[in-house]
C-alpha cells in the first residue's frame, strides 16, 4: 500500500494546525548547505533513533554516513537551530523539478514543535522560492499513522498504479 506522494508547491496553503507550526518556529535558524556529517548532528540523529525508531536502526557512525550522507545526487541539508543548539537536520534531494524530503531528524524533546512538520512546510516555501514545482514526501501508507500525515499537506496528488499523478482523496 505504498504509495508515492507530492505537493505541487504553487497551490499549496497550510490548514491551520500547519500555521501555528510556522508561527511555533519562527524562532529557528535555518541554514541550507552542502550535507556533511559531524559528531553534533550524529550525536543528535541517535537521540531521535533511540526514541522515534525503537533501536530498530543502527545508530554507528558508518550507519549514519552511509544512510544520510553518501547520495549520487544533488543533496542538500536543512539544519534547525535553536538559540544555538541544533535541534534538527532535514536532508533533501534537488532537482530543477523538484525536492524530495529524504529524512528528517529532531530533537526528540521538542515534539510540541513538530519539527517534521516544519521541515516539511520549510520546504515548500524553499522551493516556492526557486520555482521548484514539485516536493515529494516519498510514500504515503494510509494505514500506517507514521506516514498517513503526509496527506496533510493539500492539496496533495497519489501516483496512480497507471503512473498518473492524482488528487488525494480528503482524509
Amino acid at each position: 500500500q505504498c504509495t508515492s506522494i507530492r505537493v505541487p508547491v504553487a497551490t499549496f496553503e497550510p490548514n491551520r494546525a500547519q500555521s501555528r507550526c510556522l508561527n511555533h518556529n519562527q524562532d529557528l535558524d535555518v541554514t541550507i548547505a552542502t550535507p556533511r556529517p559531524t559528531d553534533e548532528k550524529h550525536l543528535l540523529f541517535k537521540r531521535y533513533l533511540q526514541v522515534r525508531h525503537d533501536r530498530q536502526m543502527s545508530d554507528d557512525w558508518e550507519s549514519f554516513c552511509d544512510f544520510l550522507y553518501c547520495s549520487p545526487i544533488r543533496t542538500r541539508e536543512v539544519m534547525y537551530r535553536l538559540d544555538g543548539a541544533l535541534v534538527g537536520v532535514g536532508i533533501l534531494d534537488l532537482e530543477p523539478e523538484a525536492a524530495s524530503t529524504v529524512y528528517c531528524y529532531f530533537d526528540p524533546d521538542l515534539t510540541d514543535r513538530s519539527l517534521g512538520t516544519f521541515n516539511i512546510l520549510w520546504t515548500i516555501d524553499y522551493c516556492r522560492s526557486k520555482s521548484i514545482p514539485h516536493v515529494y514526501l516519498g510514500y504515503y501508507v494510509g494505514s500506517c499513522q507514521q506516514m498517513s500525515y503526509k496527506i496533510n499537506f493539500r492539496p496533495c496528488e497519489l501516483l496512480s498504479e497507471e503512473d498518473c499523478w492524482e488528487p488525494a482523496p480528503a482524509p
